[in-house]
C-alpha cells in the first residue's frame, strides 16, 4: 500500500511467509520503528485484518517526529496516491476491494477507523530511547540507511533486545546486516526478512 516499489514483494512474503507463523500466537504484537507518515503501519493493519489476526494483534507506531506521527495517526491519504496505493495492494497478495477500506472526498482518502483500533502511535527515538515492549515483528524499512554503522549497530542490538524468540525483522531492500553476528538468520533474504536466532 505504499509507494515505495519495493514494498508489495515485502507485504506479499509478510503475508504468506509470516503470518502464517504468527496465527499459532495467542496475540500478536507487531513494532514499526521509524514509521513515517503510517502508511506501512495501514498496510500491516489491513494484512492482519485479512488473515483474521486482527483482533489479536496489537501495532505500536513510532517516530522520532511528532508532526508525521500526527499525520499518521489521522489516517488520511492525499487522493492522489490512491491509484497506486490500490495497485500496491493487489500485488501484496490483497484479498478485497481496496475500496472497502477508505471513504474519500475530492481531495482525500480516510481509512476506515476500526482498522487503526489497536494501534498505538507514540513518540519514540530509535538511537537513544529504550525497548518497550516484547515484539514478534518489528519493521523497519528504510531507516537504517541513514545512520552510520556504529549507529546501526546499536539500533540492531535494540530490536534484538525487542524481538521475542524467533522473532522477525523486516528491513527495508537497500538495507541489511551481518548475520555472522549471530544475532539474526536470513529468512527471506530477497526481501530483507530475517529471523532471531534462539539464544
Amino acid at each position: 500500500m505504499t509507494l515505495r516499489p519495493d514494498s508489495p514483494s515485502f507485504f506479499k512474503a509478510f503475508r504468506h511467509e509470516i503470518v502464517p507463523i504468527l496465527k499459532k500466537l495467542p496475540e500478536v504484537r507487531i513494532w514499526h520503528a521509524g514509521c513515517s507518515t503510517g502508511e506501512e503501519v495501514y498496510s500491516t493493519a489491513i494484512i492482519m485484518e485479512e488473515e483474521g489476526l486482527g483482533d489479536r494483534t496489537k501495532i505500536y507506531a513510532t517516530d522520532m517526529n511528532e508532526k508525521v506521527l500526527s499525520h499518521a495517526e489521522q489516517g488520511i491519504i492525499p487522493l492522489q496516491k490512491m491509484q497506486t496505493y490500490t495497485k500496491n495492494y493487489m500485488l501484496a497478495g490483497g484479498k478485497r476491494s481496496f475500496s472497502e477500506y477508505y471513504t474519500a472526498d475530492c481531495e482525500s482518502a480516510y481509512l476506515n477507523p476500526n482498522l487503526l483500533e489497536n494501534a498505538v502511535f507514540a513518540q519514540h527515538n530509535l538511537v537513544t530511547d529504550c525497548s518497550f515492549n516484547e515484539f514478534h515483528v518489528i519493521i523497519c524499512r528504510n531507516v537504517l540507511i541513514y545512520f552510520n554503522i556504529d549507529l546501526q549497530v546499536r539500533v540492531l542490538e535494540l530490536f534484538n533486545e525487542s524481538l521475542s524468540s524467533d522473532g522477525f525483522l523486516g528491513l527495508g531492500s537497500k538495507e541489511s546486516i551481518r548475520t555472522e553476528s549471530g544475532i539474526f538468520e536470513d529468512f527471506n533474504l530477497k526481501e530483507k526478512l530475517f529471523r532471531k536466532k534462539r539464544s
